[in-house]
Protein backbone atom coordinates (compact mmCIF):
# COMPACT_ATOMS: atom_id res chain seq x y z
CA UNK A 1 0.00 0.00 0.00
CA UNK A 2 2.90 2.80 0.78
CA UNK A 3 4.91 1.63 -2.53
CA UNK A 4 1.63 2.30 -4.75
CA UNK A 5 0.87 5.43 -2.26
CA UNK A 6 3.96 6.85 -3.37
CA UNK A 7 3.89 5.77 -6.72
CA UNK A 8 0.54 7.70 -7.08
CA UNK A 9 2.17 10.78 -5.18
CA UNK A 10 4.91 11.02 -7.08
CA UNK A 11 3.82 9.99 -10.70
CA UNK A 12 0.71 12.96 -10.80
CA UNK A 13 2.99 15.53 -9.13
CA UNK A 14 5.30 14.60 -12.04
CA UNK A 15 2.65 14.74 -14.43
CA UNK A 16 1.26 18.19 -13.30
CA UNK A 17 4.45 19.24 -13.15
CA UNK A 18 5.83 18.68 -17.02
CA UNK A 19 2.71 19.73 -18.34
CA UNK A 20 2.42 23.48 -16.22
CA UNK A 21 6.53 23.75 -16.62
CA UNK A 22 6.91 22.94 -20.65
CA UNK A 23 5.33 24.92 -22.91
CA UNK A 24 5.40 22.47 -25.62
CA UNK A 25 3.35 19.90 -23.51
CA UNK A 26 0.53 21.76 -23.13
CA UNK A 27 -1.36 20.18 -25.27
CA UNK A 28 -5.35 19.69 -25.12
CA UNK A 29 -5.10 16.21 -24.44
CA UNK A 30 -2.39 16.47 -21.80
CA UNK A 31 -4.29 19.78 -20.41
CA UNK A 32 -7.16 16.55 -19.65
CA UNK A 33 -4.60 14.03 -18.13
CA UNK A 34 -2.99 16.52 -16.01
CA UNK A 35 -6.68 17.93 -14.41
CA UNK A 36 -7.19 13.61 -14.56
CA UNK A 37 -4.01 13.84 -12.36
CA UNK A 38 -4.68 16.17 -10.00
CA UNK A 39 -7.88 14.66 -9.10
CA UNK A 40 -5.84 11.18 -8.82
CA UNK A 41 -3.63 13.23 -6.45
CA UNK A 42 -6.21 14.39 -3.96
CA UNK A 43 -7.87 10.91 -4.38
CA UNK A 44 -4.40 9.38 -3.31
CA UNK A 45 -4.28 12.20 -0.30
CA UNK A 46 -7.49 10.87 1.25
CA UNK A 47 -6.12 7.17 0.93
CA UNK A 48 -4.74 7.18 4.03
CA UNK A 49 -7.84 8.34 5.67
CA UNK A 50 -10.10 5.59 3.96
CA UNK A 51 -7.53 2.98 4.96
CA UNK A 52 -7.59 4.04 8.55
CA UNK A 53 -11.59 3.76 8.33
CA UNK A 54 -11.49 0.68 6.85
CA UNK A 55 -9.33 -0.93 9.49
CA UNK A 56 -10.44 0.63 12.02
CA UNK A 57 -13.90 2.48 11.71
CA UNK A 58 -14.80 2.94 15.08
CA UNK A 59 -14.17 5.23 16.88
CA UNK A 60 -14.11 8.00 14.27
CA UNK A 61 -11.83 10.38 16.09
CA UNK A 62 -10.97 12.93 13.43
CA UNK A 63 -14.39 15.12 13.85
CA UNK A 64 -17.61 15.78 11.93
CA UNK A 65 -16.16 18.23 9.28
CA UNK A 66 -13.34 15.89 8.30
CA UNK A 67 -15.45 13.00 7.86
CA UNK A 68 -17.56 14.93 5.53
CA UNK A 69 -14.54 16.57 3.80
CA UNK A 70 -12.90 13.36 2.57
CA UNK A 71 -15.78 11.52 2.07
CA UNK A 72 -16.40 14.84 -0.24
CA UNK A 73 -13.01 15.42 -1.77
CA UNK A 74 -13.06 11.49 -2.65
CA UNK A 75 -16.81 11.76 -4.78
CA UNK A 76 -15.95 14.66 -6.44
CA UNK A 77 -12.68 13.31 -7.79
CA UNK A 78 -13.76 10.58 -8.83
CA UNK A 79 -16.63 12.04 -10.65
CA UNK A 80 -14.57 14.63 -12.09
CA UNK A 81 -11.93 11.67 -13.29
CA UNK A 82 -14.49 9.97 -15.40
CA UNK A 83 -15.76 13.36 -16.83
CA UNK A 84 -12.20 13.97 -18.02
CA UNK A 85 -12.17 10.35 -19.26
CA UNK A 86 -15.28 10.87 -21.26
CA UNK A 87 -14.29 14.71 -22.21
CA UNK A 88 -11.16 13.23 -23.61
CA UNK A 89 -12.48 10.67 -25.51
CA UNK A 90 -15.01 13.00 -27.29
CA UNK A 91 -11.84 15.23 -28.22
CA UNK A 92 -9.82 12.30 -29.19
CA UNK A 93 -12.92 10.82 -31.62
CA UNK A 94 -13.39 14.24 -33.33
CA UNK A 95 -9.04 14.53 -33.51
CA UNK A 96 -9.07 11.07 -35.57
CA UNK A 97 -12.64 11.32 -37.53
CA UNK A 98 -12.58 14.70 -38.24
CA UNK A 99 -8.82 16.16 -37.90
CA UNK A 100 -9.31 19.35 -39.94
CA UNK A 101 -12.55 20.78 -38.13
CA UNK A 102 -10.58 19.24 -34.62
CA UNK A 103 -7.54 21.21 -35.02
CA UNK A 104 -9.68 24.32 -35.71
CA UNK A 105 -12.53 24.05 -33.21
CA UNK A 106 -10.86 22.47 -30.26
CA UNK A 107 -8.46 24.74 -28.74
CA UNK A 108 -6.15 25.19 -25.57
CA UNK A 109 -8.85 28.14 -24.06
CA UNK A 110 -12.35 25.87 -24.96
CA UNK A 111 -10.53 22.74 -23.06
CA UNK A 112 -9.64 24.68 -20.20
CA UNK A 113 -13.54 25.89 -19.82
CA UNK A 114 -14.05 22.17 -20.11
CA UNK A 115 -12.47 21.19 -17.58
CA UNK A 116 -13.05 24.00 -15.30
CA UNK A 117 -17.04 23.42 -16.12
CA UNK A 118 -16.53 19.32 -15.25
CA UNK A 119 -15.00 20.13 -12.39
CA UNK A 120 -17.87 22.46 -11.04
CA UNK A 121 -20.08 20.40 -12.39
CA UNK A 122 -18.37 17.33 -9.85
CA UNK A 123 -18.20 19.36 -7.21
CA UNK A 124 -22.02 19.88 -7.73
CA UNK A 125 -22.38 16.43 -8.19
CA UNK A 126 -20.79 15.83 -5.26
CA UNK A 127 -22.22 18.70 -2.82
CA UNK A 128 -25.03 16.54 -1.20
CA UNK A 129 -22.57 14.33 0.61
CA UNK A 130 -22.46 17.06 2.95
CA UNK A 131 -25.79 15.82 3.90
CA UNK A 132 -25.37 12.43 3.47
CA UNK A 133 -22.39 11.36 5.64
CA UNK A 134 -21.64 12.54 8.93
CA UNK A 135 -20.40 10.87 12.47
CA UNK A 136 -22.83 8.96 14.16
CA UNK A 137 -22.89 6.47 17.41
CA UNK A 138 -25.11 3.97 18.43
CA UNK A 139 -28.21 4.48 20.78
CA UNK A 140 -27.60 3.72 23.96
CA UNK A 141 -23.58 3.53 23.86
CA UNK A 142 -20.61 6.26 24.71
CA UNK A 143 -20.06 8.04 21.31
CA UNK A 144 -16.43 8.07 22.06
CA UNK A 145 -16.67 4.20 21.45
CA UNK A 146 -19.01 4.14 18.63
CA UNK A 147 -18.49 6.92 16.75
CA UNK A 148 -18.73 6.19 13.42
CA UNK A 149 -18.13 8.17 9.64
CA UNK A 150 -21.05 6.35 7.65
CA UNK A 151 -24.05 7.46 6.30
CA UNK A 152 -26.37 9.35 8.59
CA UNK A 153 -30.18 8.02 9.15
CA UNK A 154 -31.92 11.48 7.63
CA UNK A 155 -29.68 10.41 4.19
CA UNK A 156 -31.64 6.72 4.38
CA UNK A 157 -35.13 7.61 5.23
CA UNK A 158 -35.08 11.17 3.06
CA UNK A 159 -34.19 9.06 -0.16
CA UNK A 160 -31.33 11.19 -0.61
CA UNK A 161 -28.96 8.41 -0.39
CA UNK A 162 -30.96 6.89 -3.46
CA UNK A 163 -30.66 9.70 -5.43
CA UNK A 164 -26.49 9.71 -4.88
CA UNK A 165 -26.90 6.13 -5.69
CA UNK A 166 -28.49 6.96 -9.40
CA UNK A 167 -26.04 9.90 -9.71
CA UNK A 168 -22.98 7.71 -9.43
CA UNK A 169 -25.05 5.29 -11.56
CA UNK A 170 -25.28 8.05 -14.54
CA UNK A 171 -21.37 9.21 -14.01
CA UNK A 172 -20.20 5.39 -13.98
CA UNK A 173 -21.79 4.65 -17.28
CA UNK A 174 -20.36 8.15 -18.83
Amino acid sequence: CVLLFLIGILGNMMTMLVVSKFRDMRTTTNLYLSSMAFSDLLIFLCMPLDLFRLWQYRPWNFGDLLCKLFQFVSESCTYATILNITALSVERYFAVCFPLWAKVVITKGKVKLVILVLWAVSFVSAGPIFVLVGVEHENGTNPLDTNECRTTEYAIQSGLLTIMVWTSSIFFFL
